[in-house]
């Protein structure tokens, strides 16, 4: 039986290296954005704006992404500023995806600038994972002009690992059996998914490696990190069962997210956020007469960290509160308390509406109850407006509260 190989591939600086493509070839422009102190954010002349992207010699002044345009300037007075083009940034994308799906029908596209591959059995026609990541990263960077990482291993959770070591236009290999020497020694908080607040209380009880939080105990980590010390453990032994989900071109599914315009550290805040979400996806999926499988939640952190957790369900379902239910319990494995400014709901797998066998389970929930509830509210909304009827949570206007 072939080991599994998947790849990880992230574009090196994206938004950066896309812009800089993008003045070179349609522009004209004779400086390359990626050779000087430059970076790609927001209006300058609003206080908001941010940094989405920066030169690796932008970064050598200690700009970071995700600071203010002003706190960047004090560090950078002579930063070269580009604001964001998003369409074009999509475009390339989409550039980006298609190329990678030349090499494999299973491509998972994880976010605007990277990508899952299974290149499980490719070999016949790519070579070892190494010889194929080299080709697939001289590839995009003759024709398609910016470079990527490339992480290799037999799960999704070691190849980002892999893909996050030394940049730019690297390809990295993190096999289980090379954890011990390769991921091990790092700081734990150089896991992913492992953020400052859990890295403050692994410190507390002693663990500062990765290595030391493989070989912790899981149920003490349980005990102090709920269901998120078990994901880290499995995470730290090198242990990920998740396959890549491949979506065809026919059957994206349905999702929703906002940008939230002030940090939310309140629990029961982002869950109001979700539910939300889950009544935009929900409405749209019964709408259309489908059911999907398959729910992600992103989390995007006031520092544009990025975290994202997916679960199949049981059934397919088109139920607004069973995904919403769904996304809290994933939101819960993996919010480690950092200020959230993006959430989001993604849903696939979809398939043509059919019976579901109700089960046990779904019957002491109140699935049936559920379903005509969402029937009632489709109808009115459809009737009187989408502002007819609202969930008493949102008239509590918690966000706000929390805002001021």
């Amino acid at each position: 039986m072939n080991r599994r190989i998947i790849f990880h591939i992230d574009v090196n600086s994206a938004f950066l290296s896309w812009e800089s493509v993008y003045q070179k070839e349609v522009l004209h422009e004779s400086v390359d954005l990626r050779t000087i102190p430059s970076a790609i954010g927001g209006d300058e002349k609003k206080r908001r704006g941010v940094i989405l992207a920066k030169s690796i010699s932008a970064k050598a002044f200690g700009v970071r992404t995700g600071e203010s345009i002003l706190e960047a300037r004090k560090k950078c007075p002579q930063l070269y500023l580009v604001p964001a083009h998003h369409d074009i940034y999509r475009q390339k994308s989409k550039e980006f995806i298609k190329l990678l799906r030349e090499y494999s029908p299973d491509v998972e596209q994880y976010s605007i600038d990277e990508a899952f591959v299974d290149m499980t059995g490719m070999q016949v026609l790519f070579g070892e994972p190494q010889e194929a990541a080299h080709k697939i990263r001289k590839r995009i960077k003759e024709e398609l002009g910016f470079t990527v990482n490339i992480g290799i291993s037999s799960n999704k959770y070691l190849a980002k690992m892999a893909s996050d070591f030394e940049k730019p236009d690297k390809v990295h290999t993190l096999f289980p059996e090379e954890i011990q020497k390769k991921m091990w020694p790092l700081p734990v908080g150089d896991l992913i998914f492992v953020g400052k607040s859990t890295v403050k209380k692994l410190e507390s009880m002693g663990i500062q490696t990765i290595g030391q939080l493989a070989a912790a105990d899981c149920r003490m980590l349980k005990q102090n990190l709920k269901k998120q010390g078990e994901s880290i453990w499995n995470f730290a032994n090198g242990i990920d069962f998740s396959p890549v989900q491949s979506v065809p071109e026919m059957n994206k599914g349905y999702g929703s997210s906002t940008t939230i315009s002030f940090d939310v550290t309140d629990e029961e805040a982002a869950k109001t956020v979700l539910l939300a979400l889950a009544e935009s996806v929900g409405a749209r999926i019964r709408k259309d007469g489908v059911k999907i499988q398959v729910v992600s939640v992103t989390v995007k952190d006031n520092q544009f960290h990025k975290m994202s957790h997916q679960t199949v369900l049981d059934s397919a379902t088109d139920i607004t509160n069973e995904i919403y239910l769904t996304a809290c319990r994933l939101f819960e494995e993996m919010w480690d308390g950092r200020p959230i400014r993006l959430l989001g709901i993604q849903t696939s797998r979809t398939k043509e509406e059919e019976a579901r066998q109700l089960t046990m389970f779904d019957k002491e929930n109140g699935y049936e109850k559920w379903e005509q509830m969402d029937q009632a509210v489709d109808k009115i909304r459809k009737k009187f407006g989408n502002d007819a009827i609202k969930r008493a949570s949102f008239l509590e206007k918690k966000l706000d509260e929390q805002k001021k």
